[in-house]
């Protein structure tokens, strides 16, 4: 008897899972029809959002409030919609510049506001209440920088609560005595799942409420719902998904918040190759979360097993946006070996909508316990340092006619503008920009912190270019280029 029903435990867990998975393929299938199509791009600031959470204030079986304001007086909103006893309270960017959970939200308003899927969303709607705060930090966001205007990192701040964004979080979460709570958030594109070559692409974590690290119901039943999403994400990001470290940080909102009784899942927006302004990891957030939401208003999720959750990988922090290996580099008459790791780091242009890049080698020397979202292996290449082009162009009109790949293949890295707007911030070709004075060395000299510029040859014949940390391929025209520099 106790077989049978063991059995019937096991094929009834199956049942629900395969249910819910076909939802989540639904839901991955349809997502352009919901997707919020006047955010785009990552840099969000609060105006832009306003729109959109009052087009919900007079919608039928929403409630649309203000909860508070930053410390610059921007409002912070909370949209709640269902008629559930559990509560379940979502919050993004807490760091204002950690906005992709943020769009994700709107796209799953606009799904719970739609005619579609009208027997799940019942499901959902009369057994759970959702509650939605889209943007924490509005001021943070504004400048596009994780602090908020007193300087301070928010989710450090549950303890002392300085600051009205972490009070406002506090007092919302007690009102609501919430059941779940999602912590959404961006991490850095630089961490891949442990000893793997793949992006941690979403990172997910069950916060400790003690220096123990025990496992009540609380903290497990969140464990619960992160390895539910954990093998969503693994049908469309397949090994691309990391496990924070579970180290207990009493100041930080996480940890409290599950200390006070709520499942609180920590959801870390990676990144994903040639995904730039992270929209297809939108779309993994608005999958995800919305099947996770699904299963709690089932309660399937409640025969998951809490083992699973050790066994996603940990967060590796081993990943660069380029990795040139077994590059020849001559130095004082010597040839070495090198590894080159590059970084491309983003500089905010006027107003924080857009940015550039400013590239730095960030190491050197045998890398080969790292990784790369594109990797060349330059064995019998020799890096060598490009030149200047002899002749001195008068604009960037004249500048912009210049055949970027016939001059790198000559060796020429950078052109002289004899007028250089001032308001011109980079290069938009793979060519540095300089001025007629500037020196360039013909002595390649390689060091973590300088901008990654060089040419590959091999046989007395330039093949690729790296140009302010970008790889282009120069026998075949080709490599992913944003922006070169402007050395005055």
């Amino acid at each position: 008897m106790k077989l049978a029903l063991t059995l019937l435990t096991f094929l009834s867990t199956i049942l629900m899972y395969s249910q819910e998975k076909d939802i989540t393929s639904k839901l991955y299938d349809t997502y352009n029809t919901y997707k919020e199509s006047t955010l785009s791009k990552r840099r969000i600031k609060h105006t832009e959002i306003q729109p959109l959470i009052s087009k919900f204030k007079d919608r039928q079986g929403y409630k649309v409030q203000t909860v508070g304001k930053s410390i610059e007086g921007r409002s912070i909103s909370l949209i709640s919609v269902g008629t559930g006893t559990t509560n379940v309270f979502l919050w993004s960017q807490m760091h204002g510049d950690e906005p992709t959970a943020t769009q994700a939200i709107f796209d799953i308003l606009n799904f719970l506001s739609s005619n579609d899927f009208k027997v799940e969303k019942d499901n959902i709607l009369n057994n759970l209440t959702l509650h939605f705060m889209p943007m924490l930090n509005p001021d943070g966001a504004e400048v596009y920088q994780r602090r908020n205007t007193l300087g301070i990192d928010i989710n450090r701040d549950a303890l002392q609560l300085q600051s009205p964004e972490g009070r406002i979080l506090k007092r919302v979460r007690d009102s609501l005595n919430a059941d779940f709570g999602f912590n959404l958030h961006d991490q850095s594109t630089y961490y891949n799942a442990e000893r793997t070559a793949k992006p941690a692409t979403i990172s997910y974590l069950a916060p400790a409420y003690n220096y123990e690290k025990d496992i009540n119901d609380v903290r497990g039943n969140a464990m619960k719902i992160i390895v539910f999403m954990n093998s969503i994400i693994q049908k469309y990001a397949p090994g691309q998904v990391g496990r924070y470290n579970d180290d207990f940080e009493p100041r930080a909102f996480g940890d409290n918040i599950q200390k006070w009784g709520t499942s609180a899942i920590l959801i870390e927006s990676g990144g994903f190759k040639n995904d730039v302004e992270k929209q297809e990891i939108r779309k993994l957030n608005y999958v995800s979360i919305l099947s996770a939401i699904y299963t709690i208003s089932k309660g399937s999720y409640k025969n998951i097993a809490i083992s699973e959750y050790e066994k996603i990988p940990q967060n590796d922090r081993k990943l660069f946006d380029l990795k040139i290996e077994n590059a020849n580099y001559k130095l004082l008459g010597k040839t070495y070996k090198l590894d080159i790791g590059v970084q491309r780091l983003e500089v905010g242009k006027e107003g924080n909508k857009d940015f550039w890049y400013s590239s730095r080698i960030m190491d050197q020397g045998d890398l080969s316990t790292y990784y790369g979202y594109d990797t060349l292996d330059a064995t019998g290449y020799t890096m060598i340092s490009g030149k200047k082009y002899p002749t001195k162009v008068k604009n960037m009109a004249e500048f912009l006619k210049l055949d970027p790949f016939e001059l790198l293949s000559k060796g020429y890295a950078y052109v002289a503008v004899e007028t250089i707007p001032t308001g011109q911030l980079e290069s938009p070709l793979p060519l540095h920009i300089v001025t007629g004075a500037y020196k360039v060395s013909s002595d390649l000299r390689l060091n973590v912190g300088i901008n990654p510029t060089f040419l590959l040859q091999k046989n007395g014949s330039i093949d690729y270019a790296v140009i302010n940390g970008f790889l282009i391929n120069l026998k075949t025209k080709k490599g992913a280029f944003k922006n070169a520099m402007i050395f005055r």
